[in-house]
């Protein structure tokens, strides 16, 4: 697909494609112009440097090493052991497993729409899409290598890899280019255009009636949009922010832990950070080890909702099976604890109208993964009565006291009609 002025173009070849680019054949079939539609040309120009955005070598070559357990020490585990293609680019896992079997502390993140954050990773510590490329290959628990060199060294030593590199880069291995290889494969996979998105354009039979109403109450008493709005120039369903929702706050005793931390988290070493997020208790402070700010404690970036329901399971922790459990983590005001977002109030949403919240989300599912995503959905409504999360009493505001309800949702408000201006395009 087109990529605008500069003349890039989407790379939508697949696994045998890429593979062809990268031993010098040329791909088959044409790639058809345009964007996704829900997500605009102008996000995409702002978001993707061109140095980063990468020719069809090189990203064939990244997602050659994205799939190659032969960047982990022992040839066990590549990027896609947790971010699998054919799955919405996750493991579904709570938390990911690496080299010798080893559990880490944070689920991973799909990397669909992975090249529009603001920042990687659930508490932010990667600034791009190559940093984040660099420190699971790194990590003990992860990919277990020891350092760079001795990535390149072994890559060096792999005569496809030495002759793909000194082809594309003029030189040998390193590991920079490495991470650009990953990054330029990573930032192909924009994926959008969902029923929502042909809601919003102008069909109304794109959704059915549950999901209308679902969206009218993202907009209004689900009070979803305080950190998920949507727009058409922006289109994430995600504010960029770190927020505490109270998910750590089940076993966490932060004020300790906080304390701990501030001994020994060195400002700036994301090495350390990166260490201390996936091997040790500590990950439960989230985007404070990174900023050892107090307001930061317990709080985590704010997912995009785009193929939520191909994503499972939730949080940072992995500790929400389905879609059923966020909103009844969410209905009763998340789990009171110091830091816990001034956002974080009941709701009093009642069963059918979760129901209705779940079938808006289950709309923003692209088409690229809509076959897994109906499954997913599918096993997900199978265990709709385990509920460990529910609280009706809470959130009815039969116990405690936990805020006043947002109003009930509007069916003639703009939101609900999809009658929202086109997407503006370079």
């Amino acid at each position: 697909m087109s990529r605008g002025r500069r003349g890039r173009r989407w790379h939508a070849l697949g696994v045998p494609g890429a593979v062809a680019l990268l031993l010098g054949a040329p791909a088959s079939g044409d790639v058809p112009p345009g964007y996704p539609l829900g997500l605009s040309r102008v996000l995409y120009e702002i978001s993707v440097p061109p140095e980063g955005a990468g020719s069809p070598e090189v990203v064939a070559l990244g997602e050659k090493l994205f799939n190659d357990k032969r960047l982990s020490v022992d040839d066990s585990v590549s990027c896609a052991t947790c971010h699998e293609p054919t799955r919405g680019f996750v493991d579904h896992k709570p938390t990911s497993v690496g080299v010798r079997d080893q559990t880490g502390k944070r689920n991973s993140p799909t990397i669909l729409n992975a090249m529009f954050n603001a920042d990687q990773f659930w508490d932010g510590r990667a600034k791009t899409l190559e940093d984040q490329a660099k420190l699971p290959i790194l990590n003990p628990i992860e990919m277990g290598q020891a350092s760079p060199a001795d990535v390149e060294k072994k890559l060096r030593g792999i005569p496809e890899y030495s002759a793909a590199f000194q082809r594309i880069y003029g030189r040998d291995v390193t590991y920079d280019d490495l991470a650009a290889a990953i990054a330029a494969f990573e930032r192909q996979h924009a994926s959008a255009d969902s029923p929502f998105d042909r809601f919003v354009a102008g069909d109304a039979n794109a959704i059915d009636a549950p999901a209308k109403r679902g969206w009218a109450l993202f907009n209004g008493k689900g009070r979803c949009t305080s950190c998920h709005a949507f727009s058409t120039t922006r289109g994430l369903f995600s504010d960029q922010k770190f927020h505490n929702i109270g998910i750590a706050a089940h076993e966490t005793d932060f004020i300790d832990l906080a304390r701990k931390s501030a001994a020994i988290v060195r400002s700036g070493d994301v090495d350390q950070i990166d260490r201390l997020a996936i091997e040790t208790d500590m990950s439960e402070l989230g985007r404070f080890l990174v900023t050892k700010q107090p307001a930061d404690i317990g709080a985590f970036k704010t997912p995009t909702l785009r193929n939520i329901v191909a994503t499972a399971p939730y949080m940072h922790d992995g500790s929400l099976a389905t879609l059923w459990d966020v909103m009844d983590h969410y209905n009763k005001g998340g789990v009171p604890n110091p830091f816990l977002d001034g956002g974080m109030q009941r709701l009093g949403l009642t069963e059918s109208e979760i129901d209705d919240m779940v079938a808006f989300m289950a709309t923003l599912t692209s088409d690229d993964v809509a076959a897994f995503g109906k499954q997913e959905l599918a096993r997900q409504r199978a265990r709709k009565n385990v509920r460990p999360e529910r609280d009706t009493d809470v959130a009815m505001g039969k116990k405690g006291n936990l805020g006043d309800l947002a109003p009930n949702p509007d069916q003639k408000n703009p939101a609900d009609l999809g009658a929202l201006p086109p997407v503006p395009q370079l």
